[in-house]
């Protein structure tokens, strides 16, 4: 495992940087270990619900943490409005860096990280491989 820390600057969405990340260092596998920073607009979407709700204004992420995979990120994230309420859920895209958001991220070399339809869950699930020729377990 390598550790790779990462900034995203004032207007990056959150979600395609990181995916961007992986394609240009053409990784299969990766997680969110911590992130924290400012957004200007979070879009999360919460427990059971169908669709993103938009939160908007001065917010600070808490925490950030998920998986990502070539083809897509599963990311949570808590934020604090500017009165200091919290809300937290499932990040979509179109969550916009304010100032800054600084991220680790843990490159999992060896292993392949996709995503497939559940049909119990009904989601697109993380499926884990070990890559060939690779010491993965």
């Amino acid at each position: 495992m390598q550790v790779h820390p990462l900034r995203l600057s004032p207007g990056d969405d959150v979600r395609d940087a990181l995916e961007e990340v992986l394609r240009q260092r053409q990784l299969r596998a990766a997680f969110v270990i911590q992130g924290i920073g400012s957004l200007s607009v979070a879009q999360l979407r919460f427990a059971g619900a169908e669709a993103p709700t938009g939160l908007r204004g001065d917010l600070e992420i808490l925490t950030l943490a998920g998986s990502v995979s070539p083809d897509g990120a599963h990311l949570h994230m808590s934020v604090a409005d500017a009165r200091g309420q919290v809300f937290g859920g499932h990040v979509a895209r179109g969550c916009i860096v304010r100032t800054t958001a600084e991220l680790l991220l843990a490159l999992l070399a060896g292993h392949r990280f996709t995503r497939e339809l559940d049909p119990g869950t009904g989601f697109m699930e993380l499926v884990i491989q070990s890559e060939p020729g690779t010491n993965a377990a």
